[in-house]
């Protein structure tokens, strides 16, 4: 119990003796909310079904003919098609005309998007189920979205959770053969309006911008990994001239086109470009495959063959800008993390003793720093070809 009196406060005191007041005591604190208890993944097949019916059966759209597109769903972490992206791709056109006739299915085309149609977009992500930035990958979310191009709205989200069992994320052969990984602004805008939107949230400017490129740029994909080089270059070429069109994806294809026809200085010029940009935006990510638990590179001449001309690239680049750079070493989730650390560590420093045996005068301006597997992308420790990002090599511009 506390004594209170006005006179305390220096006024003249109106009552005679103090009076006992009772103490305050503040009301009891709210109890923390709950936290939501994590979703229950279901079996893949199960789990696309249902996000599928939430988005087609919940659009908002008054017509009652809608023109559909898929813009070709993607990785949600590394941009990247899959196995399991394509055959997403196939089943929800397969649901669509099987249980949803009110949506016309058309290609992927620039004559289709000057339509305005409706276009699904959506990602596929390893993700931990609890919500563990740093536990294992054990689950994937699926994320989908109807983008309304007439409206520049999003009318319908439909999201699930899958169990990895029998998933196939091995990278498709674009992305299983492009030597560098990067997010430009239009794969990000495709990732935000899918991930970070809610139902009739505007469009991302950059993503409609950028759009009728991507229609080309997958037109390449496919020629690529059909094998007609020269179509796909062509592609390549027309999507970078368009508005939006100066895209990571359009500079991948042209060195992959020009390597796979055996234009040997088309190929190192157009490597070179990949290299100035991602100096420039300092986000240079090489897919360096080495054996596992060793700093040598896999045997398999037909990946590595062309190592030496990427690294001569990046020395050569590098010391044109004057720029000093730092060597980052990553890997897969296999291993205890301290093992990983002191691995990732050693592979960047053999890297910067092959960069640097190439050019000796760029000794000081060089440093070799490891993540472990502290920032996978793929994250399932499978050390095969569907986490290849995983085991990167990232070239950061830093302070001379």
């Amino acid at each position: 119990m506390r004594r209170s009196s006005l006179a305390s406060c220096g006024l003249v005191a109106l009552l005679s003796a103090p009076v006992a007041v009772p103490a305050q005591t503040p009301p009891p604190a709210a109890p923390a909310p709950a936290a939501a208890p994590a979703p229950t993944p279901i079996p893949f097949p199960e789990a696309l079904r249902r996000a599928a019916a939430d988005l087609f059966s919940k659009a908002n759209l008054a017509e009652d003919r809608v023109e559909l597109v898929i813009d070709p769903l993607i990785d949600g972490v590394s941009g990247a098609q899959s196995a399991s992206t394509r055959s997403m791709q196939q089943t929800l056109s397969e649901i669509v005309g099987r249980s949803y006739p009110r949506f016309q299915m058309q290609p992927f085309t620039t004559e289709s998007l000057a339509r305005e149609p409706v276009v699904l977009i959506g990602t596929f992500t390893a993700v931990n189920n609890a919500g563990d930035a740093k536990g294992p990958r054990d689950a994937y979310r699926i994320c989908l979205t109807l983008a309304d191009l007439k409206s520049k709205r999003v009318v319908s989200k439909g999201v699930a959770r899958a169990r990895p069992d029998g998933v196939d994320v091995t990278p498709t052969t674009y992305y299983r053969d492009a030597p560098m990984w990067g997010k430009d602004p239009a794969t990000e805008a495709y990732i935000k309006v899918c991930q970070g939107t809610k139902l009739g949230d505007p469009i991302d400017p950059v993503y409609i911008e950028r759009l009728g490129a991507a229609a080309l740029i997958n037109d390449g994909i496919l020629e690529y990994e059909a094998r007609r080089y020269r179509e796909a270059l062509a592609f390549y070429r027309t999507a970078r001239a368009l508005p939006g069109g100066d895209q990571h994806r359009v500079r991948v294809g042209a060195y992959l086109a020009s390597s796979k026809l055996g234009r040997s200085e088309d190929a190192v010029d157009a490597f070179g470009d990949l290299v100035d940009s991602g100096l420039s935006s300092n986000q240079l990510m090489v897919k360096l495959l080495f054996q596992p638990g060793t700093t040598q590179f896999i045997a398999n001449p037909e990946i590595t063959e062309p190592y030496p001309m990427w690294l001569s690239q990046i020395a050569t680049r590098a010391r044109q800008k004057g720029a000093c750079i730092e060597i980052v070493g990553h890997t897969s989730r296999t291993g205890t993390p301290h093992l990983n650390e002191r691995l990732s560590v050693l592979r960047a420093q053999y890297v910067m003793d092959l960069l640097q045996a190439g050019a000796p005068d760029s000794r000081n301006r060089m440093i070799a720093t490891g993540k472990g597997f502290n920032e996978n992308l793929i994250g399932t420790g499978k050390d095969d070809g569907s986490d290849a990002l995983d085991r990167r090599v990232e070239f950061k511009v830093i302070g001379c």
